[in-house]
C-alpha cells in the first residue's frame, strides 16, 4: 500500500497553509481557496502522478463551481478538501466520484478550521491597535501581515500534516477493503450527484434567461460530438467564436436602437412644432 512520506505530507501542508493564510497574495490566494484545481496540481506534482490527480481534481471542481465567499468563511474549503481527497484517491486508486464523497466532509471540517483562524486573529488585533496608537508603521506591518500569516502556518501545517501522514493512508486502506461492496457504489452515486448539484448551482448563479440558450447549446454539442472525441481546446475555440458573434450582434443592435430613438425624438419635436404653429 502506497503511503505519503514525511516530506510529501509536509510540502502539501505548507501549500495549504500558504493558501489559507493568503500569504501568496490577496486576490490570487482567494482564487486558490475557491478552486481546488491548483491544489490538485501541486499534490499531483508532489506525488508524481499529475495526470490522475487532475482527473480527480476536475471532478472535485464540479461540486465547488458555485462556491464563493462574499466575506468571511465559506460553507466548505475546496483547497483543504482537495489536499486530503486527492492523495487518498491516488493511494487507493479511487474513482473520481468516490473521491468526491471523501472531499465533502473534509471540506466542511476545513471551514471550521478557517473560522478558528479568525478567532486567533482577534487576539492578534490587539497588537494592531497598539501599533496604531504608537504610530509605529513597522509594527503595523508586522501585526497585520506577519503575525496572522505565522499564526495560520502554525495552525494549518501541523493539522494538515497529521491528516495526510496518518489519516490519508488509513482512509485509503478502509476504502480499498470496501472495494466491490455496496458502500463504494453508494459513495460513487453520491459523488456523481454532488457534481451535478455543483453544476446546477453554477448555472443558477450565473445563468440569465437570455444566456440559457448557450448552456443548452453546449450540452447538446457535447452529446452530439462525443463520438468525434473533440478536445476541450476545440470546445473553447467554439465558445470564443459564439461569444464573439453574440457580442458583435449586440453591438450592432445598440446603434440601431439609438438611431431609432433619435428619429422618434426628432419626429416628436417636429409634431410639437406643427401643433404649436396650428394653434397659434
Amino acid at each position: 500500500m502506497e503511503t505519503l512520506s514525511v516530506v510529501q505530507s509536509l510540502l502539501i501542508a505548507l501549500w495549504v497553509a500558504a493558501v489559507m493564510s493568503r500569504w501568496l497574495g490577496g486576490g490570487a490566494t482567494l482564487t486558490l481557496r475557491f478552486s481546488p484545481l491548483m491544489t490538485g496540481l501541486v499534490v499531483g506534482i508532489i506525488m508524481g502522478n499529475v495526470a490522475q490527480a487532475m482527473i480527480v481534481t476536475a471532478a472535485l471542481q464540479m461540486i465547488y463551481m458555485g462556491v464563493f465567499s462574499p466575506g468571511g468563511t465559506m460553507p466548505a474549503e475546496p483547497s483543504i478538501a482537495a489536499a486530503i481527497a486527492v492523495p487518498v484517491a491516488l493511494m487507493g486508486n479511487l474513482q473520481p466520484e468516490a473521491a468526491i464523497a471523501v472531499a465533502v466532509p473534509v471540506g466542511l471540517l476545513g471551514s471550521y478550521l478557517y473560522q478558528f483562524r479568525f478567532f486567533i486573529n482577534t487576539f492578534l488585533g490587539k497588537y494592531t491597535d497598539k501599533a496604531v496608537e504608537e504610530l509605529d508603521s513597522k509594527a503595523i506591518v508586522r501585526s497585520i501581515i506577519w503575525y496572522p500569516t505565522l499564526a495560520s502556518f502554525l495552525l494549518f501545517v501541523p493539522l494538515v500534516f497529521i491528516a495526510l501522514y496518518y489519516g490519508a493512508p488509513i482512509i485509503a486502506d478502509v476504502i480499498n477493503a470496501l472495494e466491490g461492496t455496496v458502500i463504494i457504489h453508494v459513495l460513487e452515486v453520491v459523488g456523481g450527484g454532488l457534481a451535478a448539484i455543483g453544476i446546477a448551482t453554477t448555472v443558477y448563479v450565473i445563468g440569465r434567461k437570455d444566456y440559457m440558450v448557450f448552456f443548452l447549446l453546449a450540452y447538446f454539442m457535447s452529446v452530439v460530438l462525443k463520438p468525434l472525441e473533440i478536445t476541450m481546446v476545440t470546445y473553447a475555440i467554439f465558445g470564443a467564436i459564439f461569444a464573439l458573434i453574440f457580442v458583435k450582434a449586440h453591438g450592432n443592435q445598440a446603434p440601431a436602437k439609438e438611431s431609432s430613438a433619435k428619429v422618434a425624438t426628432d419626429q416628436g419635436s417636429f409634431d410639437d412644432d406643427d401643433d404649436y404653429d396650428d394653434g397659434f
